[in-house]
């Protein structure tokens, strides 16, 4: 059985990005390795819309949260974040964990979080240090309005905006800079189509600034030096080579692409999913801002949103994902971000269409493929 790996990461990888990775491997303190990490290092920051620093740790995206936590703030400090699915309670145990006292904004899943309740937290308390929220939500398949919310956070001298982008950035467009993000975390398994283990943190000279006065305890997730040693291209520790050097390709083929075009191909894809789903007859989750990375739909009533899961994995190889903690078993999700064109969406609607038709479903075969293809052919 030939398998499709249609989920919201780990996400395809393209086999020029497996080639590179396939070469000897190179001494991470050779020069060979140095010129690699120059032109990542540049090429990051074109990804990124910045012209700050963007760090590359050999971790997941979870790393770069968690030292997007120690390096800035320390045990006692007042932070707030964005409570609206799976990911955004990360940032609250993480906070946790290293003593940081942490109001959440708790937003209802499905829904994005407005901007006035950041806004009116920061008034309430100019003490917080720094708003964490995520830029998509990827339980939930809902992108919040980071831009806006950087405006407000912009107006607080003292606090930092911190973001979660680990599935969103290189899906739909974040201005790191113009926006006012000082701290913007993401992951290489996701729309640069890597294989998982890298995190990438982009940090401001604001930013930089509060770390000289954070006290948390850190080691291995220490920003400073790896600063200190990005300045000479190399890393504070052994790096990923192998993902590094597939890395090198992937933005090498993005920058070829052209970055609207990377967002505009990965939003017509979103797009045509979430029309096939509608066309036939199922419910989106999200009831606001639906992601361009990751459409999550509601099962059918009377229908396992895992079974559906399970049968598109066993029966016709293709791997989605189910629904997470509260919404295991209510809604399945497809991703539509990194190495994906025209005919990955056309396999998932009619893979969606013959498991719901197989579960006694009714439906009519075809019809959520021919939207999805009236859509993709406009491209």
């Amino acid at each position: 059985m030939k398998k499709y790996l249609l989920a919201p990461g780990p996400t395809q990888v393209s086999p020029e990005v497996l080639l590179a990775m396939a070469q000897p491997i190179l001494h991470h303190r050779a020069p060979e390795f140095a010129k690699i990490l120059e032109r990542v290092k540049q090429d990051l920051k074109w990804l990124y819309q910045t012209q700050n620093d963007v760090l590359i740790i050999a971790s997941s995206g979870t790393g770069g949260m968690e030292g997007s936590v120690t390096n800035f703030l320390s045990p006692g400090d007042k932070a707030l974040f964005v409570n609206s699915g799976k990911f955004g309670e990360r940032w609250g145990k993480i906070c946790a964990a290293y003593g940081v006292k942490a109001e959440e904004i708790k937003v209802e899943w499905g829904y994005a979080v407005k901007p006035e309740q950041i806004k009116a937290a920061l008034q309430k308390d100019p003490s917080i240090k720094a708003v964490f929220t995520q830029a998509n939500e990827t339980s939930t398949g809902v992108a919040h309005p980071i831009r806006e919310i950087g405006e407000v956070v912009k107006q607080f001298e003292g606090t930092l905006m911190v973001v979660d982008a680990v599935s969103a950035m290189g899906v739909f467009d974040i201005q790191t800079d113009a926006w006012g993000l000082d701290v913007v975390v993401t992951g290489s398994q996701k729309a640069l189509a890597l294989p998982p283990g890298l995190a990438f943190v982009s940090v401001s000279e604001k930013a930089w600034r509060q770390s000289e006065k954070a006290k948390n305890a850190k080691f291995y997730f220490n920003f400073k030096k790896e600063r200190e040693g990005l300045a000479k291209n190399q890393t504070a520790y052994t790096p990923a080579v192998s993902l590094i050097v597939g890395l090198d390709q992937s933005l090498r083929m993005l920058k070829e692409e052209g970055l609207q075009n990377v967002f505009a191909r990965q939003g017509l894809l979103a797009k045509a999913t979430r029309e096939a789903m509608k066309g036939l007859g199922l419910s989106l989750f999200p009831k606001e801002y639906p992601s361009d990375a990751v459409t999550a739909i509601e099962a059918p009533q009377g229908y396992d949103g895992q079974a559906i899961y399970k049968d598109l994995r066993v029966k016709y190889g293709v791997t989605a994902a189910g629904g997470q903690d509260q919404l295991k078993g209510k809604v399945f999700r497809i991703a539509t971000m990194g190495y994906m064109d025209t005919f990955d969406i056309i396999t998932a609607v009619a893979a969606v269409e013959m498991v719901l038709k197989g579960m006694g479903h009714p439906l009519k075969l075809g019809t959520g493929v021919g939207i999805a293809q009236e859509i993709l052919l406009k491209k």
